[in-house]
């Protein structure tokens, strides 16, 4: 079952709207700071759109990274590459999950990034 307690309009739907508005009456209708402002603004609401798609499935995905590497949250894992404690044997799954940790980042705040490789 797909049921949502909030209903309709989604979360998704409301930023979409908003992002929409600003896209098209806004920023057609202003010009210098004011616009600016606007397309600052609708990059946020993109950004908040990808997150909102990405984040159910993402989300637990990067809790079993954290899992698997023994750490219950980023702090921890922070910690843990800071003071060295990782052992070698471990650094290709440290490297492996902070790659995919990163990919599923930018996939929210710049997809565009992942066009260019380094």
């Amino acid at each position: 079952m797909n049921a949502s307690l909030y209903g309709r309009p989604t979360l998704a739907e409301l930023v979409e709207a908003v992002r929409e508005f600003l896209e098209g009456e806004v920023m057609a209708a202003t010009q210098g700071n004011v616009q600016f402002h606007a397309r600052v603004a609708v990059n946020v609401l993109k950004t908040v759109e990808r997150e909102l798609e990405q984040s159910p499935e993402e989300q637990p995905r990067h809790e079993r990274r954290l899992a698997e590497l023994g750490v219950a949250d980023d702090a921890e894992l922070a910690r843990l590459v800071r003071s060295r404690e990782i052992g070698d044997d471990r650094l290709p799954q440290l490297v492996e999950a902070l790659r995919d940790d990163v990919r599923a980042r930018l996939l929210v705040s710049n997809p565009a990034y992942l066009d260019h490789p380094a």
